[in-house]
């Protein structure tokens, strides 16, 4: 598939519903992605205001193949990984525009001392105090994909970058997903435990026009944090209406923390990759903010928290504050 048959594909007129047997459903999923990561890739290089199309269309022809993917059973889409929506990680500006809003410096100045591939960047985190206020998020889906699945629940809450800070306004929101998963059950709840009472009778994200409008409006206010931030930033980007747009024209920064451990704590660089020293829980147990017996609670106004708490232990720890 090319450019051109990819969009023909999502300007095409779509009958999800028309699809009943397991290869017409594979087969029209497969080529739905397959143009969803064309489009995306087209649209984010086209120079800002020369898009050859609105992003309106990745984002509908995202939410068609949301109900092939109902038809066709999340459990089974578990082991599918060939699905070009998720970003495995934030690209090297966004990296470098992130250290330099909380450092309050130009970005060419964090750029210099990064290096050329960003090998030097945990130097850049150091050599300036950081300070201001960020908002921390994270959300909890109903697959690894954004093209395949729901946001089903959105932490958030706010905190100074300071060493005796407390995080404050902290915000919990659930959102709906289509009743035949009340019965299926709601998928990944293994993980987050989120069961079908927390969602009954709650609007869909995509159609919580009111919480949408708010969300982007605050995102564009405060640089954004999260841990492996390169999930919520593509969740965000095909459900969140205006954030792909925001985020093309510079009004939004999004800040990795996990990024930031890898860089900062000299701790990850000496323990074994299989012991997952980046991830969350790891990490705050060796600042000391989860005691050995504790786990991370894999909800989201929780997980932000515990975010906002190992960032503020770990710039302590490096005496990253003014």
């Amino acid at each position: 598939m090319n450019l051109a048959q990819a969009i023909e594909h999502a300007n095409a007129l779509a009958f999800p519903g028309f699809l009943v047997d397991d290869q017409s459903l594979t087969d029209e999923r497969r080529k739905n992605e397959e143009a969803i990561g064309l489009l995306l890739d087209a649209w984010k290089s086209a120079p800002a205001g020369q898009e050859p199309f609105s992003f309106a269309l990745i984002q509908s022809l995202a939410d068609q193949n949301r109900v092939i993917c109902d038809k066709y059973g999340a459990a089974r889409l578990r082991n599918d990984s060939n699905d070009f929506s998720l970003a495995r990680k934030l690209s090297d500006e966004d990296l470098v525009r992130s250290v330099a809003a909380m450092q309050h410096r130009p970005e060419a100045d964090v750029a210099a001392s990064a290096g050329p591939l960003l090998q030097d960047l945990g130097i850049a985190y150091t050599e300036a105090p950081v300070s201001g206020t960020v908002m921390g998020i994270d959300l909890e889906t109903t697959d690894r994909y954004p093209d395949r699945g729901y946001i089903i629940n959105l932490g958030m809450e706010f905190m100074d970058l300071s060493p005796k800070a407390k995080p404050h306004d902290g915000h919990t929101a659930y959102f709906g997903i289509p009743s035949l998963y009340q019965q299926a059950g709601v998928p990944l709840s293994d993980i987050h435990h989120i069961t079908w009472d927390d969602l009954a009778g709650k609007p869909a994200f995509r159609d919580a026009r009111r919480e949408q409008e708010a969300l982007l409006t605050a995102f564009k206010a405060f640089p954004i944090m999260a841990h492996n931030a390169a999930f919520e930033d593509s969740w965000l980007t095909l459900h969140l209406d205006g954030y792909a747009e925001a985020r093309k024209a510079g009004q939004i920064v999004v800040i990795d923390s996990r990024d930031i451990c890898r860089r900062v704590d000299p701790d990850y660089k000496t323990l074994p990759h299989d012991s997952r020293p980046a991830a969350l829980e790891s990490w705050a147990k060796r600042r000391g903010v989860l005691s050995g017996d504790e786990a991370e609670v894999h909800l989201g106004l929780d997980d932000v928290d515990l975010m906002f708490k190992t960032v503020q232990a770990e710039f302590a720890e490096r005496n990253m504050f003014k």
